[in-house]
């Protein structure tokens, strides 16, 4: 049975409780095209960032392995999250109410992890440039190992909280047939604002705001060679340099995932029925485009990421 507007139904049989399948118009189809795309990208260089570090060891240093934790974030982004995305662009959710509660957690897990790792790669750039003396004592890669896993293991316990009733009882906020949503209450809303949003991102901007000041008060000291502040470096200069660079590089990474992350989560925590349906689907597309970002710097910045992606790709052996 045809709607007044000529739109179709997602259930026809269910003609009072269907939601309106999306209608795709023929140059409408080129963008999920693009989307696709995007995705594979995000999942080959991902895979690619991963495989490179843990399988040379020369690569197994602590921030290596935060870099991975992002890595392996990000490659559920384009495996899991860009293609449900896709789908529900071009057609309605068939894969029921449990289904779509299991995605809505998976999302919940991902976005706090990436939240948290990016915490954990704050942490490791200020032990690195404001207390270097100490770092290699304090920062270790088991430590950084088992933060990793607390990590991921507390991003998987929070988020249960979000889909406790859609796990237990599929569908109890669904209005019709054919959508994935999830609802937020405003207490449970106000305590994750401030746990995932506003006391990371503060900690992340505090960090680095000491690690720039620090960094550029290290690069005049060496610039004018002063022989009493080289004397408390306890690393040679070369070192000091790569740690430096080290800490550009990610923060390039913090400030684009704060740049792309702040608005994502606004839109999650409003909801899509207050903003435009255009600015909701360009925050959301560019939360999923960092995913695929974050490779393309370390291939920019870092020798080591290049040299791995060339060694695994033409099926070279060692470093």
């Amino acid at each position: 049975m045809e709607l007044e507007d000529g739109s179709e139904l997602c259930f026809p049989q269910l003609l009072n409780t269907s939601c309106r399948k999306p209608t795709v118009l023929w140059h409408q189809a080129v963008f999920p095209l693009f989307l696709m795309s995007i995705s594979v990208l995000t999942v080959a260089l991902n895979l690619l960032v991963i495989i490179s570090i843990s399988h040379f060891r020369q690569l197994h240093t602590p921030t290596n392995i935060l870099l991975i934790s992002l890595a392996v974030s990000d490659l559920f982004v384009g495996l899991l999250l860009l293609p449900v995305e896709i789908i529900l662009k071009v057609s309605c959710w068939f894969l029921g109410d449990l289904a779509c509660s299991l995605f809505n957690y998976m999302s919940f897990i991902i976005t706090s992890a990436s939240v948290g790792t990016m915490v954990l790669i704050s942490v490791d750039r200020y032990v690195s440039i404001c207390d270097p003396f100490h770092y290699t004592t304090r920062v270790t890669v088991k430590r950084v190992r088992f933060c990793v896993c607390m990590c991921w293991l507390c991003s998987v316990s929070y988020s249960g909280i979000f889909v406790k009733d859609g796990l237990t009882q599929p569908g109890k906020y669904s209005s019709c047939h054919g959508e994935c949503g999830i609802f937020i209450g405003y207490v449970t809303g106000a305590v994750d604002l401030v746990l995932t949003c506003i006391f990371p991102v503060t900690v992340i901007i505090v960090l680095y705001m000491r690690v720039f000041a620090v960094a550029v008060s290290q690069a005049r000291a060496m610039r004018s060679h002063i022989t009493v502040v080289t004397q408390q470096l306890s690393v040679g200069p070369k070192t000091k340099k790569s740690e430096l660079k080290a800490a550009r590089t990610l923060g390039v990474v913090v400030v684009l995932f704060l740049i792309c992350f702040c608005p994502f989560y606004m839109v999650s925590l409003v909801g899509d029925s207050l903003l435009s349906h255009s600015y909701v689907s360009f925050v959301l597309y560019l939360f999923y485009f960092n995913s695929c970002l974050n490779p393309l710097i370390y291939a920019v910045f870092y020798p080591w990421f290049r040299k791995a992606a060339k060694r695994i790709v033409t099926l070279q052996p060692g470093f």
